[in-house]
């Protein structure tokens, strides 16, 4: 069975910075390009970041310099380092493994994890 678990996240305050995890179980996903997205209450779930097999990374504009996205595909983990937190980063944050198609697009994803709860207060 394919699982994805992630871990991580917390109540911060404005400004600190978190390391997110998402650890695959049940086969390798070190060919695949794997995403983060995130889902505040309310809101449809968007887009933060994706990293491809060879590393190449893509971001959100409102995430871009602020979160690093990176994989070890010995540990088939993707983790997502957020630095310089804001509460607008408040959100769950889900990772899943890319389908095909746009890369932005929640629906092009499968194997969602349960997500982890991301809080910045002000």
């Amino acid at each position: 069975q394919v699982q994805l678990v992630e871990s991580g996240g917390g109540l911060v305050q404005a400004g600190d910075s978190l390391r997110l995890s998402c650890a695959a179980s049940g086969r390798t996903f070190s060919s695949a390009t794997m995403g983060w997205f995130r889902q505040a209450p309310g809101k449809d779930r968007e887009f933060v970041a994706c990293i491809t097999p060879s590393t190449s990374t893509y971001y959100s504009e409102s995430v871009k310099g602020r979160f690093t996205i990176s994989r070890d595909k010995v540990k088939n983990t993707v983790y997502l380092q957020m630095n310089s937190l804001k509460p607008e980063d408040t959100a769950v944050y889900y990772c899943a493994g890319f389908t095909g198609g746009n890369l932005y697009t929640p629906s092009n994803y499968r194997y969602w994890g349960q997500g982890t709860q991301v809080t910045v207060s002000s």
